[in-house]
């Protein structure tokens, strides 16, 4: 079963000088891959000149590892993404991508010292984020007469209900956006309550 977890409610600019090359990193909320490839386009097209925009992306829940992706964008090899992808792991974030654009100051760092400027400048970026509760959703469906509408609505009052859209016609149709972890109670609820008459659904 899905858990809530955290995700970013905000974007976060950040940058700071390490050995006269300049580290700029952004944090974006990402929901899913597509936007974290997106959110990485847009960083690269708005710094072009750039030496290297490396990446890293939890983009889904943390508990995911497909969702997990990063890369060293010409940097030596595990010197950039991979120590970025640990401070997200490490946050417990989820649906959350960074980017760290380097310009090169004209001293080199060695693979230490860039691991150290990676990793440490996304943290200190970290430390900027706000973050909110990601809950975790599903959807139930069903058809109800006009009679048990009001039965119902005070049922859901009971639960974490994120959306409700109703189709009035011969009959009520319901679709509920509710939080997942709450479905088989309420499901059962509203066919007990309604005296069977009354079967909600869990969409697939």
């Amino acid at each position: 079963m899905s858990q809530e977890y955290k995700i970013p409610s905000t974007s976060v600019f950040y940058q700071e000088d390490i050995k006269k090359s300049k580290f700029i990193v952004h944090i974006a909320h990402t929901p899913d891959l597509e936007s974290a490839k997106a959110f990485i386009k847009s960083i690269g097209i708005k710094y072009p000149d750039a030496r290297h925009n490396c990446w890293a992306h939890v983009a889904g829940e943390p508990s995911g590892s497909h969702v997990f992706g990063f890369s060293d964008d010409g940097e030596p090899n595990g010197t950039a993404g991979k120590p970025m992808l640990n401070v997200l792991m490490g946050s417990g974030l989820g649906e959350i991508t960074a980017v760290v654009t380097r310009y090169f100051g004209g001293i080199k760092l060695g693979t230490g010292g860039l691991v150290r400027a990676y990793g440490g400048s996304l943290n200190n970026a970290m430390l900027e984020l706000t973050t909110e509760t990601k809950i975790p959703e599903a959807i139930i469906y069903g058809i109800s007469e006009y009679s048990h509408q009001g039965l119902i609505e005070n049922i859901l009052t009971a639960y974490t209900v994120l959306d409700i859209e109703k189709t009035f016609t011969a009959q009520i149709a319901w679709q509920i956006k509710i939080d997942s972890r709450e479905v088989a109670r309420a499901l059962a609820e509203v066919f007990e309550k309604t005296n069977a008459r009354v079967e909600f659904k869990l969409k697939e």
